[in-house]
């Protein structure tokens, strides 16, 4: 439905190595890179950018898909571990559906980054 979106960071180089942390075990890497700007995303094709200058306020909510379970509880850890702050640990969150199993974090600027599972397991 998207094809993709660009959030801007405040800091470029701390977001920068944020998302490169987080998203890797989601399988994105960096695909384009213009100046302080870059284009994360898997099979050469970039969906989600981020760019320096005045970050989005209030901030977002972003959700990347993930393939299964044990995947959302490696992207919470590299998050956390990439300068992240818990904002909810891996787990079903059965109110949105009976499948639904995420988690998520708070990234440099305040914007609520989830990886979410929506397959049976």
């Amino acid at each position: 439905m998207l094809d993709h979106l660009i959030v801007t960071v405040a800091d470029f180089d701390v977001s920068r190595k944020f998302y490169l942390e987080a998203l890797r075990p989601l399988r994105y890497e960096v695909v384009l890179e213009m100046g302080r700007a870059v284009g994360f995303g898997t099979n050469g094709k970039p969906e989600f950018f981020i760019r320096e200058g005045e970050p989005l306020k209030p901030p977002i909510h972003l959700a990347f898909r993930s393939p299964d379970r044990p995947t959302v509880d490696a992207f919470y850890d590299a998050a956390l571990g990439s300068g992240g702050k818990d904002n909810g640990p891996p787990g079903l969150r059965t109110g949105y559906h009976p499948n639904y199993y995420g988690a998520f974090v708070i990234d440099p600027d305040g914007h609520n980054i989830e990886a979410v599972c929506h397959e049976e397991c």
